[in-house]
């Protein structure tokens, strides 16, 4: 459901067609367009009336230049604006193959080995174990289980249907690793000495990035807000250890403030801000990972 203000601004659906939402511009008349309708240029995206009017001012050397290479950019171009979840399909594929590699006796427990988070693989001079620091990510995509692996992508394939249109692929990935990692984060921060796997960090990292959007763009954002709030409570109360409460805060936290530097950067011309503002937060929680966690591990 969506409220009165939403359906009725005009600016949240693509011109083209008024049925799909979006939350992508063209980058020359501002236009809101759905990931059918886009087409890359050099910065952003542009619409099919601007990319016409761009064709009809061509330079002889220009147009010369596309009857050559013509054959090739039309394929890519065909894949750029099919409006698939690439991105959520690719991530969906390597963690599942890595899933299932993990149920794969003998193998499986070195899979997983080679793959986790723990904190003492970010500081040898506290601890025996070899500095490890991909872990941080690696945890993402290992499972402890079947169920664990199944929910998380049942739950990968719902957001990402919803988020990678609006937020097109790059900031998509973007907000899924950078959510993941704040997970890895939040756990070496409030648990330093337990370790953890799976996709939930990340997982939360969509689930409060669309909790922002659909709230910046007037979408009726309370049954996710309602189911954002029992799979928290499930994970703190009812988890027995087993949950990684502290990944769910940290993805949650930071996918959270992706989503608000998206809000606050979505025109074309904040574009470098946009990417400066996630290079800025990805280096606060590396100092805050190789810092915080020390002292208390020294207390």
């Amino acid at each position: 459901m969506t409220t009165p203000e939403f359906t009725s601004n005009r600016d949240n659906f693509c011109y083209r067609h008024p049925d799909r939402q979006s939350f992508v511009l063209c980058q020359r008349c501002m236009r809101t367009i759905c990931p059918e309708c886009q087409t890359p240029a050099p910065v952003g995206v542009i619409c099919p009336e601007c990319m016409n009017a761009d064709r009809k001012n061509r330079t002889p050397a220009q147009k010369k230049a596309e009857r050559r290479w013509g054959s090739r950019s039309g394929g890519a171009m065909a894949i750029t604006r099919s409006g698939r979840p690439i991105v959520t399909y690719v991530l969906l594929a390597v963690t599942s193959f890595i899933g299932l590699l993990q149920l794969i006796p003998g193998i499986g427990p070195q899979i997983t080995d080679q793959l986790f988070f723990a904190s003492p693989y970010l500081y040898p001079n506290l601890s025996p174990l070899p500095f490890e620091p991909w872990r941080l990510l690696t945890a993402v995509f290992a499972h402890g289980n079947f169920i664990h692996l199944a929910l998380n992508m049942l739950a990968l394939w719902m957001l990402g249907q919803s988020l990678e249109p609006m937020l097109g692929r790059a900031r998509f990935l973007a907000l899924y690793l950078i959510s993941g990692l704040g997970g890895s984060v939040m756990v070496a921060v409030l648990a330093p000495l337990t370790s953890t796997v799976g996709a939930s960090g990340a997982i939360f990292g969509l689930m409060a990035a669309l909790l922002i959007v659909g709230r910046h763009i007037g979408a009726n954002v309370t049954g996710l807000l309602v189911i954002l709030g029992i799979n928290f409570v499930y994970g703190l109360v009812f988890g027995g250890g087993r949950i990684s409460w502290q990944a769910h805060l940290g993805g949650l936290l930071i996918g959270a403030l992706v989503a608000f530097i998206y809000v606050k950067t979505k025109r074309p011309e904040q574009r470098i801000w946009q990417i400066v503002s996630l290079v800025a937060l990805t280096i606060v929680l590396l100092v805050v990972v190789f810092l915080v966690p020390p002292l208390i591990l020294l207390a």
